[in-house]
């Protein structure tokens, strides 16, 4: 916090100096302050070159891409670009652990065994309660989706988009019942993500998953209904017009030209 506060301070004095600057052109100062400046010119000039290279227009995409990033170059592909050139660590959160600890919760009770325990790592007995977690568990069990029987639970998936290939894992994939007339007539598939938070999902995710599910099992992307299920609220979210690979590819390759 106290550098924090200097750094701030700092900028102040900065800013104010712009608003207002000084009447001097320098003649009046001493070879030692012109020296000094001299000096932070010089280092002015190593950070504008710096920042000029960081500012390139055209960054490497890495062999694969989750297709969380690859709704970022999507929506905001400047945004992402910048973040895929200087990545910064993101600090703990409590929601995504929780997040995370509901898929494995659901992939137990479904029979799937988790990869990694998120519980197992912490000593016995030192587990900290979360009553969030658990009302996220009562309200799965009071929802739509406690006893249908997936067909997959954290269903892998490798995707071709343009040149790159994008991964991910579905959360659930469910058949559908000839006779479900909540879902249009020929729908085969229903592939769900789970939500645990509050805020709206973009449904460009669920286009991605559904394109995946349909070309791995060589059906029409047309009979897989997509549907983000907010857990904690019981709604169910089934967004319209989805794009098919036709127009994801064109949007990929605008995006990323």
């Amino acid at each position: 916090p106290e550098r924090a506060a200097a750094r701030e301070a700092a900028a102040s004095q900065v800013l104010t100096a712009l608003r207002s600057p000084p009447d001097s052109d320098g003649a009046d100062l001493d070879d030692v302050e012109r020296d000094r400046v001299a000096s932070w010119d010089a280092d002015i000039a190593v950070l504008i070159a710096e920042a000029e290279r960081q500012n390139v227009q055209v960054v490497d995409l890495p062999s694969s891409l989750s297709a969380s990033w690859a709704v970022a170059l999507l929506r905001e592909p400047e945004a992402a670009a910048r973040r895929l050139r200087r990545p910064l660590p993101k600090p703990p959160a409590a929601a995504a652990h929780r997040g995370t600890r509901f898929h494995q919760w659901v992939e137990a009770r479904f029979g799937q065994v988790p990869l990694i325990d998120i519980d197992g790592l912490v000593p016995e007995g030192q587990a900290e309660q979360d009553d969030d977690l658990k009302t996220l568990q009562s309200a799965f069990l009071a929802g739509p989706y406690a006893d249908r029987q997936p067909t997959a639970v954290e269903a892998p998936f490798h995707l071709v988009l343009g040149e790159q290939i994008l991964v991910g894992r579905i959360d659930a994939v469910y058949a559908v019942e000839p006779d479900d007339s909540a879902l249009p007539a020929g729908t085969r598939y229903e592939v769900v993500d789970w939500k645990t938070g509050r805020h709206a999902a973009d449904p460009l995710q669920l286009a991605l998953y559904r394109l995946a599910w349909a070309e791995l099992h060589q059906v029409p992307v047309e009979q897989v209904a997509a549907t983000f299920y907010y857990v904690s609220s019981g709604r169910v979210e089934r967004p319209d017009g989805l794009p098919d690979r036709s127009a994801l590819t064109q949007w990929w390759s605008g995006s990323t030209e």
